[in-house]
């Protein structure tokens, strides 16, 4: 769980990051070094003289360079969806909790110290991730964690040798697992400032390349396209509908909510997400936002005055497995799909079949 002081500064910089003000100029040198050494790194596996491994079948990145929450979770569970329509068996693979690649400091280390391990629909989040078993709860794919991506993928496909194209959900920074196809996500915010880390949210530069690229948000404007560069397709996220917590599967519509007392609570990277979808279904809720991969061991819900606490599905796989919050009748799960135009996964499958495997 991240310490207030952790959070207050994820805020500050957050803030910063879009726009060019005084704290993120005096940040600018070291952005600088950052682009440096990244790109060193990149031109190092490039060129072969760091180590980057082929697996046995296609494998597809979905990333961003934009730090923190864009939406790659639902875009993997629509992607994997997709692919087994046209004929695929996917699995996924994912870093799971802790350390870098833009994962949450806050959160257990315990999946990215160990050997890879598969994900089920029982497993516990705190060891395994939230997103991860998120997806593997709602994809129905193998998954498997792993901090060393291209050994998680080898381990996938010996215990599913009927997986014939692999997800790695984040990771577009992880050269170490060579990828055939590339997918570059944005949400709303595009690329900030523009500026890499510390003085912006970037990991790398826009004009990296890239297969595909998508937004995550309501509409593409001129500013947004030119932004994100490339020809981008447009990603929506519905849910129209909320499930109790405690009985899963018993749907009402986000509208019949309006009118009781409303709290609306997430940990994921980009919150205001969550909040505009709710407040464009017509309710009015009061905001918690807290820290992305949040524990919630902390019981933050304990003196809230609500008749309803509206959670994310992200949110929601963690409270679930915690004693005083997997029956508390408060606790309302807002599931959300992604919607994206079908040209886009007629053209990420004929890339598939187009990929030559090791």
């Amino acid at each position: 769980m991240a310490s207030p002081s952790s959070s207050s500064l994820e805020t500050t910089l957050q803030r910063a990051w879009q726009r060019r003000g005084a704290l993120a100029c005096a940040l600018w040198p070291l952005s600088l070094l950052f682009r440096a050494l990244s790109g060193l790194r990149a031109l190092l596996y490039r060129f072969g003289l760091l180590r980057s491994t082929r697996l046995p079948v296609p494998v597809i990145v979905v990333g961003n360079i934009f730090i923190g929450g864009t939406g790659k979770t639902p875009l993997t569970i629509w992607l994997a969806d997709a692919l087994r329509g046209a004929g695929f068996t996917p699995g996924i693979i994912s870093r799971g909790h802790g350390g870098a690649d833009g994962a949450s400091p806050s959160a257990s280390h315990s999946a990215s110290r160990s050997a890879p391990r598969a994900v089920t629909s029982d497993s516990s989040a705190r060891e395994v991730g939230d997103e991860p078993l998120l997806i593997a709860r709602r994809s129905g794919c193998p998954v498997v964690v792993g901090r060393d991506r291209s050994a998680a993928g080898r381990a996938l496909l010996a215990a599913h040798p009927e997986v014939d194209v692999i997800l790695t959900d984040d990771g577009l920074q992880h050269y170490a697992l060579r990828r055939d196809i590339e997918i570059m996500l944005f949400d709303g915010r595009g690329t900030g400032n523009g500026w890499l880390l510390p003085a912006g949210p970037l990991r790398e530069a826009p004009s990296r390349r890239r297969d595909f690229t998508i937004v995550n948000a309501p509409e593409l404007t001129p500013a947004l396209r030119q932004a994100v560069g490339g020809v981008p397709f447009r990603m929506q996220l519905a849910g129209g509908f909320a499930e109790p917590l405690a009985r899963p599967g018993e749907r009402v519509p986000l509208a019949s909510l309006a009118g009781r007392r409303l709290v609306a609570a997430c940990g994921i990277g980009n919150p205001q997400r969550f909040f505009a979808l709710l407040r464009g279904a017509g309710l009015e809720v009061l905001e918690l936002a807290l820290p992305d991969h949040h524990d919630f061991l902390d019981q933050p819900f304990a003196a809230l005055e609500a008749d309803c606490i509206l959670i994310t599905e992200k949110d929601a796989v963690k409270c679930a497995q915690i004693e005083n919050l997997k029956n508390d009748p408060r606790l309302w799960v807002v599931p959300v799909t992604a919607q994206l135009d079908a040209a886009l996964a007629e053209q990420i499958v004929e890339k598939c079949r187009g990929c030559s495997t090791a």
